[in-house]
């Protein structure tokens, strides 16, 4: 009997200690000149994430735990606001249309800038891209950091503030900031037609070409998803990595930055250590561990007084 428990509790030490049990992070960084409010959604039969939203301020990063096999997607709204007389929360771009900070399982409407995810895939990859299929709102850069193994680990993004060349019939124009593009519409999005959107007699990647309008993204950032069939250039891999997350990597100002609302000191994240190849240190507000494939120092020395605790009663009980 003490041999199996033995057995028993060395199986138990083994799992919490082997890599690929526990999960990755995501570090969502906040260099625009004016607040962005992240939204997640976990895709099908996939794990739920601690949240699903939350307020940035310009400047601020915050840290997530991600399970793993976790897959799904980033984005960032801008322009939000709560209505004083109802208590209902918007955003102008890329809302998630929950009436609250937090997303709640609800995606981002087009336009919006998109950073998608499916960690420990086929042969154990991750495989990320950053799309504008949805359309653009804001810049965004993803960079893997600590990755091993297979895949490139190549950074993926669009840095290029797209709101000001964006053509007219695609322009997402805010009311309340005059002629100000806020947001770059897919031609998809704008028009419906299945040449655009990759459906009907064009639902194949012999049928479905670029365009006029999905080369305006391709020229701009010609690492990110332009069209539904843009696979080859556009998607890539990286094995037990993290990922930072960079909303505007080259700070960018706007009249966005006037009038909006600021997230309240409650729901503000508290400022961290810029993030970079160097330091990707950041506030982690929703674990207390922010590396990949570790535990604490604390949980290891619990685990094995336990561990030895259990072993020497059997044995004296014997």
């Amino acid at each position: 009997m003490a041999a199996g428990i033995q057995w028993s509790l060395l199986s138990i030490c083994l799992l919490l200690f082997t890599p690929g049990v526990f999960s990755a992070t995501f570090t969502i960084t906040n260099q625009c000149s004016y607040p962005v409010w992240p939204g997640l959604l976990s895709g099908a039969g996939t794990p739920q994430l601690p949240t699903t939203g939350f307020a940035l301020n310009s400047g601020a990063s915050a840290t997530i735990p991600i399970p793993t096999s976790w897959s799904g997607r980033v984005w960032g709204r801008t322009l939000c606001s709560t209505d004083p007389t109802t208590g209902k929360f918007t955003c102008l771009t890329a809302d998630c249309g929950s009436g609250t900070i937090e997303c709640n399982g609800a995606g981002a409407v087009p336009p919006a800038t998109l950073a998608e995810f499916t960690l420990n895939g086929a042969n154990g990859l991750d495989f990320y891209d950053v799309s504008l299929v949805d359309g653009f709102n804001l810049p965004m850069l993803v960079v893997p950091q600590g990755g091993t193994g297979g895949g490139n680990c190549t950074a993926t993004g669009c840095v290029a503030d797209l709101n000001g060349s964006c053509p007219v019939a695609l322009q997402v124009i805010g009311a309340a900031y005059g002629s100000e593009c806020v947001a770059c519409r897919s031609a998809c999005v704008t028009f419906g037609d299945p040449m655009y959107c990759c459906t009907g007699a064009y639902a194949t990647p012999n049928t479905c070409r670029p365009t006029s309008y999905s080369q305006f993204f391709k020229n701009a950032c010609p690492r990110a998803y332009s069209y539904a069939y843009d696979d080859g250039s556009s998607t890539f891999t990286c094995a037990s990595a993290n990922y930072i997350i960079t909303f505007c990597p080259t700070p960018a100002a706007s009249q966005k930055s006037s009038g909006v609302q600021q997230p309240s000191p409650a729901a503000a994240i508290p400022e961290a250590t810029n993030i970079s190849s160097s330091s990707p240190a950041a506030t982690n507000i929703f674990s207390s561990s922010s590396s990949r494939c570790t535990t604490t120092p604390f949980l290891f020395i619990t685990t094995f007084i336990a561990t030895l605790s259990v072993i020497w009663r059997s044995r004296h009980l014997n």
